[in-house]
């Protein structure tokens, strides 16, 4: 694989957390209000239909970025780099569908505000149904951290050891703690567009370690 490819699948990986994102905020954003769903209950009818897409081509871009971590991964073993690549995937795809469902969610808020019923209550299946799809992505996240970790410490694949501090996972432990340093707006924007800002960061610490990466996994 040439640096040019290596580094422009980094490129998609990033674009698929910044298109998730933007597809976050749609639903999300008010700058006056940090209540997810009465924010939803207010999107129009445009807000709620391009952040709809924009799950699709964020899946698009984030398994374009799949390419760079098979790539950093070709030294490790075939059976711990399909792990990895294959819970990636699985992780990616689990991202735009559970993005995708959220249309449920903001819709079924729409329909409480318009008709003046409770809103909770009016959303609570959709919400249901919702975390039952993340259920599916909890295993798969914990087998990835796993084989992604351990490869990397034992110096198996081409990547650095730094690049485990940007590992979703270890930011993602951090994340009551950042919610906590930020208020109004920016509440927003972290709190609702976190496990996409962190894979943002992945990708762009992968790409700037893989840039001049030489075969490290061989030594």
């Amino acid at each position: 694989m040439n640096k040019f490819w290596i580094r422009a699948f980094g490129v998609f990986g990033m674009l698929g957390g910044l298109t998730l994102f933007a597809g976050d905020m749609l639903f999300y954003y008010d700058p006056v209000n940090t209540n997810f769903l009465e924010n939803m209950s207010n999107s129009s009818d445009n807000r709620i239909i391009i952040s709809a897409v924009t799950a699709l081509f964020a899946t698009w871009f984030y398994m374009l970025g799949v390419g760079q971590i098979y790539y950093a991964f070709k030294p490790s073993s075939k059976v711990m780099r399909n792990i990895v690549v294959i819970s990636f995937s699985a992780i990616f795809i689990t991202y735009g569908v559970v993005h995708g469902a959220y249309v449920a969610i903001a819709t079924s808020a729409r329909i409480a505000v318009e008709n003046n019923l409770n809103l909770e209550e009016t959303a609570s299946l959709a919400k249901q149904a919702n975390n039952v799809l993340r259920l599916f992505g909890y295993p798969i996240f914990a087998i990835m951290s796993y084989a992604f970790i351990s490869e990397v410490w034992k110096k198996k694949t081409l990547y650095s050891r730094w690049i485990i501090f940007f590992f979703p996972l270890v930011p993602f432990l951090f994340k009551g703690l950042i919610n906590s340093m930020v208020s109004g707006p920016m509440d927003v924007i972290i709190r609702g567009g976190f496990l996409n800002l962190i894979l943002v960061l992945f990708f762009l610490a992968s790409t700037v370690d893989l840039w001049k990466a030489k075969d490290r996994g061989s030594r």
